[in-house]
């Protein structure tokens, strides 16, 4: 299922919220209902579309790293396998 709103929107969401927007009038006008706003408000509080940037590129990072971590124990284990094996 496709995101309706980018973290950008979704921030700017909250930034509304902080300014002292009611909470259910937000809801009515983005569409959203409580509990997705409250979701959103535990996930992205206190951010800025800054820190998402960096979040994000972090989580990439961290995605590659444990492939790559992956990769060379499997090719590790292989390694052992041969080695083990009594010509």
């Amino acid at each position: 299922m496709a995101k309706r709103y980018t973290e950008e929107q979704i921030i700017a969401v909250l930034k509304e919220s902080e300014a002292g927007a009611k909470t259910g009038e937000l809801c009515r006008q983005h569409g959203i209902s409580d509990a997705t706003f409250y979701k959103w408000k535990a996930k992205y509080s206190g951010m800025e579309v800054s820190d998402l940037r960096k979040l994000k590129a972090l989580e990439a990072e961290n995605t590659r790293l444990k492939q790559m971590v992956a990769d060379l124990s499997l090719d590790n284990r292989a390694l052992k396998d041969v080695l083990s094996k009594k010509f």
